[in-house]
């Protein structure tokens, strides 16, 4: 079993990752059968009740019972989580890949950017722009991509600036090929590896960035249930003494999935490095 693993080229942290990964994705995918309850449904017999037969995991403040609110804001915690990196890897590869191969005047540029954007700690910024734009799943999405994209562009400009100077890259342009072409077609295939694995990092820190700006109240607005949010609602002194169904489970859930998206993309990081690979179990 072990060569079948290793003839594949995966290791133990990929295996686990995506292991933690798959689970919590079919969960959150087949929420409605794992649980009869909707998210808005309120049982009033049972307001505030502790874990039993009829609610998994107890109910909130309203009677709505936790398990459905739990799933459903899996749903929609790794949804933003999923769609800031398609944003921020978007701009992140555009931008840095322009930097990387054409260099000049337009990495200067481009590096100035990020430089700048950079050197506002990330989470005192999303604070401000989640100020301004106000709470919403969109927004939180938006800050994400605009304020994590410059960590993706670096890496992927780091990569072709080692890249384009290779053998081939040099017989592409002896043979006329244009540079779009040769980006395209030589270059960024050959750096696919950094953007998967920065990827897979930036859905973890998309995941904690919406469980902390909605935790602040500047996330996901409710009634739509979070990971977050159901941790800001569970805020009290009364809740964390004798209610802990109200935030364990969604303070395990945040921390089990950005835990799998890491340990993922480290295993991917090992694997790709051949530097790490001989390591690699």
């Amino acid at each position: 079993m072990q060569s079948k693993i290793k003839s594949l080229g995966l290791n133990r942290k990929i295996i686990a990752g995506l292991s933690i990964i798959v689970v919590l994705t079919l969960i959150a995918i087949l929420g409605p059968f794992l649980s009869s309850y909707s998210i808005s449904e309120t049982d009033l017999m049972h307001i505030k009740s502790s874990p039993s037969d009829n609610h998994i995991l107890g109910t909130d403040e309203v009677g709505r019972d936790v398990l459905a609110r739990l799933i459903y804001g899996g749903r929609v915690s790794l949804g933003v989580g999923i769609s800031a990196m398609a944003m921020q890897v978007s701009i992140g590869v555009l931008l840095g890949s322009l930097a990387g191969y054409l260099g000049g005047f337009v990495d200067r540029l481009i590096s100035g950017i990020i430089d700048t954007i950079m050197c506002f700690p990330f989470f005192v910024a999303a604070l401000f722009a989640a100020s301004i734009s106000g709470a919403g799943t969109a927004n939180i999405v938006i800050i994400c991509g605009l304020l994590m994209w410059p960590s993706v562009a670096r890496v992927v400009r780091g990569e072709i600036l080692s890249v384009k100077e290779r053998n081939y890259i040099m017989g592409a342009r002896a043979m006329g090929l244009s540079k779009s072409e040769i980006l395209f077609r030589y270059i960024l295939p050959n750096v696919a590896h950094a953007i998967v694995v920065a990827a897979t990092l930036a859905i973890a820190n998309g995941i904690l960035t919406e469980a902390s700006l909605s935790f602040l109240g500047l996330g996901v607005n409710p009634p739509t249930p979070s990971w977050g949010n159901m941790l800001s609602a569970a805020q009290n002194l009364s809740a964390l003494k004798s209610r802990w169904w109200l935030w364990m489970p969604p303070a395990m859930m945040i921390g089990i999935t950005t835990f799998g998206f890491h340990i993922l993309g480290e295993g991917l990081r090992e694997r790709w490095s051949p530097k790490d690979r001989g390591g690699s179990s």
